[in-house]
Order: structure tokens, then sequence, then C-alpha cells
């Protein structure tokens, strides 16, 4: 199987989840906490370009970091590339756990998404 990059948060269930579902696939993992390395502004391009995701989908509407920024309201109105430097500068404003082999992505967990993306590597 192949190396994949988790960007996770290893306190949030769903990323423990994804992680163990990669697992017992077979996947070797590199572990990136997304909080103390959040992705830099070059790697989130790349990661939006090969997730075929809009911007918006980057983000964690739930967390509290949204929240306090309130970016519900201000996030229309910011271009693409204050949007990345967001993300780069508050991993906690990032949805989890994002997953990359260089070529595809996948952002959040669903079991049938990774099953899609990640199975038969």
């Amino acid at each position: 199987m192949s190396q994949l990059k988790v960007y996770q948060y290893p306190k949030c269930s769903t990323c423990r989840a994804a992680v163990k579902w990669l697992k017992e696939q077979g996947h070797e993992l590199d572990l990136q906490h997304i909080a103390e390395q959040p992705p830099t502004v070059e790697e989130l391009r790349v990661l939006l370009k090969n997730s075929g995701l809009p911007l918006k989908k980057f983000f964690n509407t739930s967390g509290e970091v949204y929240k306090e920024l309130n970016l519900k309201d201000k996030l229309a109105g910011l271009s693409e590339d204050k949007q990345l430097e967001l993300l780069a500068s508050h991993g906690m404003l990032i949805k989890r756990p994002v997953v990359t082999d260089g070529k595809k992505v996948t952002v959040g967990y669903k079991d049938e998404q990774y099953a899609e993306a990640w199975s038969n590597i």
C-alpha cells in the first residue's frame, strides 16, 4: 500500500477513526499534527488544486476558531490568498483530517468517501 500524509489533530475522534481505517487498509501514514504544524500556504494551494473542492470545504465551520473569528460573515469577502493565509496560520481552522498521496486529497472523514479514495491503492 502507499504512504499517505495525514494532517490531523490527535485528540479528534474523527481523525482517530480515519487513521484507524487507513491503517486497517495497510497504508503507511505520515501523521502531521495540524495545530502544531499546519500546512503552509504553498502546501494548501497544492492540496486545494488536487482535491477539486471549493476552498470553503477546507474550513472547519463548526470549530471554535472559525466562530471566534466570525468567519461565517467574513469569508466570502476574503481573497483566496487571504483565506489560505488564515488556514495556514490557524491549523484548527482546517477541516480534518486532510489526507493526500501527493495526487489525490480527501478532506474530512466518511467511510464511503475513504473506501472510494483509499481502498484500491
